[in-house]
């Protein structure tokens, strides 16, 4: 059997902050979609995560951090109390198989629908302008709804979103947050021109563009402590509705990783080129001149295999590697990673939706 560990550290220990990883593989956030309309984590949620504890880091699902900042049915939630004490089972379970566990703060801001706001209210953002395509409710997929744009006295309440939720995530167990402010949801949606036509001191500018995701970040730290807080950021990733990237992607995200550097964080998880499907970028954008300004940890991200993953940790272009979809099939990833043992590939159907078949009962590998 092939022992990869001898070609690659990837398989070795390091601290990502303060938070100890046994290896430097990442398991990304992979939305599931297994809850039920209170979003809140059970014993089949537990299990799932604890299955796949190898992992050096699990940066859970998206979890919504409010009722307004949900944008999909059987998606979970970290604003009531009930849901922190499902994800305390969650956290416990991890920990006892010996992994490390993030909470990915979301608000999805416009990709949403007013049948899954409270109130059947408008979903928010940061300018009045529709995305395009299909969100998922309990009746099924409906087009998503017209956004209206947060006043700025508004925006210290979203804010105290995260922040709550931040607080949330600490009692829930959890080792650390991981701001997504990615995926052309609500952080990532203020940092574009595409998607932001605002004329106070959150649009127009870069400074001002970036403003929110900078607050968000340093109201998180002050919760948690720089060490223990990553984000994660998609700077060429279309959402749904094709809304392009920034006007100018290298200065507006030049930006952002250089201002981010004054928190000292955990890591920066990078999604290099579009999420889930092509690692290819518009002419002039280079992700990794981007990402070598990171001062901290780095994690790749993108249609990773292992050859891909040992070629850039040779030439220091990652400090450790995230797979997401694999790890739905392969629980024990690492292992098979390590000893060069066949990878099962997930059927798309098994996804989404559904309870433990397709989602605890992949088998471990030979190796």
């Amino acid at each position: 059997m092939t022992d990869n560990s001898t070609r690659t550290d990837l398989f070795t220990p390091t601290l990502m902050g303060s938070i100890n990883l046994a290896n430097r593989i990442v398991m990304a956030p992979v939305t599931r979609s297994r809850y039920a309309e209170d979003g809140i984590p059970n014993e089949l949620h537990a299990t799932y995560y604890a299955q796949r504890a190898s992992a050096g880091l699990i940066v859970a699902e998206a979890t919504n951090i409010s009722a307004q900042g949900r944008g999909y049915a059987a998606t979970p939630g970290i604003w009531s109390e009930d849901q922190v004490t499902g994800w305390k089972k969650v956290t416990d379970a991890v920990h006892n198989a010996g992994g490390k566990i993030v909470s990915q703060l979301w608000h999805v801001g416009r990709f949403s629908s007013v049948d899954l706001q409270p109130n059947g209210e408008a979903p928010v953002a940061p300018s009045a302008i529709k995305a395009e395509g299909n969100t998922y409710t309990v009746d099924g997929f409906v087009p998503v709804s017209m956004p209206r744009a947060l006043e700025t006295d508004e925006i210290p309440g979203i804010i105290e979103q995260y922040k709550v939720a931040a607080e949330n995530a600490k009692r829930a167990g959890f080792d650390g947050v991981e701001v997504h402010s990615a995926n052309s949801y609500l952080l990532d949606q203020f940092l574009r021109d595409s998607t932001n036509q605002r004329t106070d001191q959150y649009g127009g500018s870069i400074e001002n563009r970036a403003r929110l995701t900078l607050e968000v970040t340093e109201a998180i730290v002050k919760i948690w402590g720089n060490d223990k807080v990553g984000i994660r950021l998609s700077p060429v990733t279309p959402d749904a509705g094709n809304t392009p990237p920034d006007s100018n992607v290298m200065a507006m995200y030049g930006y952002l990783i250089q201002q981010l550097n004054r928190f000292d964080l955990a890591y920066l998880h990078f999604v290099e080129g579009a999420t889930a499907t092509s690692r290819a970028v518009p002419e002039g954008i280079d992700l990794d001149a981007l990402s070598t300004q990171f001062s901290g940890p780095f994690i790749g991200n993108n249609n990773y295999d292992l050859e891909m993953a040992i070629e850039r940790r040779d030439q220091g272009k990652i400090d450790a590697v995230a797979f997401g979809r694999l790890f739905i099939s392969n629980p024990d990833l690492v292992d098979r990673l390590r000893h060069g043992a066949e990878l099962t590939i997930a059927p798309h159907e098994t996804y989404y939706g559904g309870g433990a078949k397709g989602y605890t009962d992949w088998p471990k590998g030979t190796y």
